[in-house]
């Protein structure tokens, strides 16, 4: 089994207000393979949107970083590429979404809605590859909905064109993050294309990477929700695939974890943005701990990072004696 697991990348997917700057850091010190902004939209680019703008900094401490963008107008998109990405020596691929369900997102025709027009996807990957300096690969989901899967056709128009990559997240459009991923998708596209597959859906553990693998034979998996609170997930990956055994993250560590974390935030962030965005990763850090919905709640009172910290040291403490 060990031997299946060598050479598969583990990549992080690309979560809008989860995976800035800050975040990836954390996921490449854990041994991550690489990772793409949040999603950036082509035409915010395009109007020089500065929120958007922001969206595309990579920092010299992330080592194979691309950009994952979305829009549905190809000159638009072209120009983008052409003009504000093929000149960045820091990214390493650009990805197009089309997989994003958000309303607003599949409102304006883009993200998944693009699943229901197949000419349009292979217009658009074929125009951004021609004018593409840097490798293009896709994001994309099963299909619409239900009455609507098409994956294959899309994975096929991807390999004729000879993307660098495909990832798959195993649902559809309608089903958002509910249900189960469909695995045995992701299997038979692998089967059915000649391009690299990235497994995407339902992978929570070392446990779900084994078996998404065992399963499909993809050449690697991209985490998505899995990572949000859980970081370390990436060392207990790769200590897998090259010890055959991995640790967990003791809960005084978690704690040194979170300063960590929100040091970072304030490298990049203005204090009080910095303070209101991490109080959703100090949720997801502390899930399941003793106690740790009062200290989540005193947290979220606290707008002073002194005062935050104090806070999380008294709780560290209260775990030593645990």
């Amino acid at each position: 089994m060990i031997e299946q697991l060598k050479n598969k990348k583990v990549l992080l997917a690309p979560l809008a207000g989860v995976s800035d700057t800050s975040f990836r850091i954390i996921c490449y010190k854990f041994g991550l393979d690489g990772a793409f902004t949040e999603m950036v939209s082509a035409k915010g680019l395009y109007y020089n949107d500065k929120k958007t703008e922001k969206l595309m900094y990579i920092d010299k401490r992330e080592f194979n970083t691309g950009i994952q963008i979305f829009g549905r107008d190809i000159e638009i998109m072209k120009y983008i590429v052409k003009e504000k990405l093929n000149y960045r020596n820091d990214i390493k691929e650009i990805s197009i979404n089309m997989g994003c369900p958000a309303p607003k997102i599949t409102k304006n025709k883009e993200g998944s809605y693009l699943l229901k027009e197949p000419q349009q996807v292979y217009e658009i990957l074929r125009d951004l590859k021609k004018v593409s300096k840097k490798d293009i690969s896709l994001k994309f989901r099963l299909g619409y909905d239900d009455q609507n899967i098409n994956y294959l056709e899309i994975g096929k128009i991807a390999d004729d064109l000879k993307l660098s990559s495909i990832t798959l997240h195993a649902r559809t459009r309608e089903q958002f993050y509910s249900g189960k991923a469909d695995w045995n998708a992701i299997k038979k596209l692998k089967e059915n294309v000649k391009i690299p597959v990235f497994a995407n859906g339902d992978i929570f553990s070392v446990e779900d990477f084994k078996n998404i693998i065992s399963l499909t034979n993809c050449d690697g998996v991209m985490i998505a929700r899995g990572a949000m609170g859980n970081p370390y997930i990436f060392k207990q990956i790769k200590d897998f695939i090259n010890k055959g055994k991995y640790d967990y993250l003791d809960p005084v560590e978690l704690i040194e974890l979170i300063k960590y974390h929100y040091k970072l935030e304030l490298e990049f962030k203005e204090k009080k943005l910095a303070i209101n965005q991490m109080r959703k990763h100090v949720g997801w850090y502390l899930k399941g701990l003793k106690n740790s919905s009062k200290i989540k709640n005193k947290i979220n009172q606290l707008n002073d990072i002194d005062d935050i910290f104090k806070q999380l040291d008294n709780y560290k403490k209260d775990l030593e004696r645990i």
